[in-house]
């Protein structure tokens, strides 16, 4: 079948002939975050079930409760848990990554890389790094990783909050060795994504895509953060204002922001952290620096999003807050307050009424 027949189907790339041997593939996973427990599921449903060529998917979490419960779920003849980081390591042919952030992904990898240094592998291991992360770091795995015999790195972010990870939408970056990323490429699509985004050999690149994606997002949550506090102020309801942004901003993604800021539901528990936001911003703001590219609403966001985390830090304190962990779209915060709002419930807005 030839590639433009495979790219019309929606198969991103042919299946090679190499790298490694294509039966009892084992592949690993390590990090069931919010993101990672769907992708680990689907990948393990559509790539690893009973009969096919691949082993069950072998797991690894910080807290093994999370390990335990895609078990659980799956049943032991799809997901094996792995006692440690270093059986993930040493014991699988491609391994996948999704973890919170630069420092935790850091530490894996040069544990991995340890390991493998007193274990040399004898045949070809894919590492995947689908975390969001400073492009340089991304540079640094690919050195630590490609140094090792036999061992490929690929840099490979993820857009997508986790209800389109749990529907296998996800939209796939990647960067790295070609034969690598077409195995890659076939394993992650259609089992976790959609589509795969291929930008070539440099891994540094995926991520800059990746943050440079996200710019846009998180500008376009604080543009409607401001359009509902000045709405607030105005005596507009927020539903009105919602159905407005259907009309003339209709992205599903800036949809599901937009109905959680009108419905005051600030839950990161099913989204995307405000402590992610706040990691994100900053890799952005790094990169505005280094090219010398400023993006000054950006930088308004990256300040909503501190604010937001200052008053749920005050609230936890008191015992006040409605959450344990703030979504980023709590950013709406800083607007609020700054507009003599409450920070996060719109309904105690009462609009401005002018005089006659």
């Amino acid at each position: 079948m030839t590639e433009h027949l495979l790219a019309n189907l929606g198969v991103p790339y042919s299946r090679p002939g190499t790298p490694g041997a294509h039966s009892n593939v084992q592949i690993g996973w390590i990090g069931l975050g919010q993101m990672g427990y769907y992708m680990a599921r689907n990948l393990a449903k559509r790539v690893t079930p009973p009969g096919s060529q691949h082993l069950p998917l072998k797991v690894w979490n910080r807290t093994a409760n999370k390990a335990e419960k895609l078990q659980q779920q799956l049943g032991k003849a799809l997901i094996i848990i792995a006692a440690d980081i270093e059986e993930i390591a040493t014991t699988c042919d491609v391994i996948i990554t999704n973890l919170s952030n630069d420092e935790v992904v850091k530490e894996v990898y040069e544990q991995c890389a340890r390991y493998l240094k007193l274990a040399p592998p004898v045949k070809n291991k894919i590492f995947v790094e689908t975390s969001t992360i400073l492009p340089r770091l991304s540079g640094e795995l690919d050195y630590l990783i490609s140094r090792l015999a036999h061992c490929h790195y690929l840099s490979c972010p993820v857009f997508g909050r986790p209800n389109v990870a749990d529907k296998a939408q996800l939209l796939i970056v990647m960067a790295g060795e070609y034969r690598s990323k077409k195995e890659v490429a076939y394993l992650l699509v259609p089992a976790v994504g959609r589509k795969v985004i291929d930008l070539g050999e440099n891994v540094e690149k995926a991520p800059t895509f990746k943050l440079l994606g996200n710019s846009m997002i998180l500008g376009a949550v604080e543009v409607i953060a401001e359009a509902y506090t000045l709405g607030d102020k105005a005596g507009i309801e927020a539903g009105r204002i919602q159905d407005l942004i259907g009309e003339i901003l209709p992205a599903p993604g800036l949809m599901g922001y937009a109905d959680r800021m009108a419905r005051d539901d600030y839950n990161g528990e099913d989204g995307f952290s405000l402590e992610g936001g706040i990691k994100d911003a900053s890799h952005i703001r790094h990169l505005t620096a280094k090219y010398s590219a400023p993006m000054p609403m950006i930088d308004i966001a990256h300040q909503r999003l501190i604010t937001a985390r200052a008053i749920h830090t005050t609230q936890k304190e008191e015992g006040t807050q409605s959450h344990d962990v703030l979504d980023w779209t709590a950013l709406i915060a800083g607007s609020r307050v700054a507009a003599g709002l409450d920070p996060f419930q719109s309904r105690k807005a009462k609009a401005v009424v002018e005089e006659a």
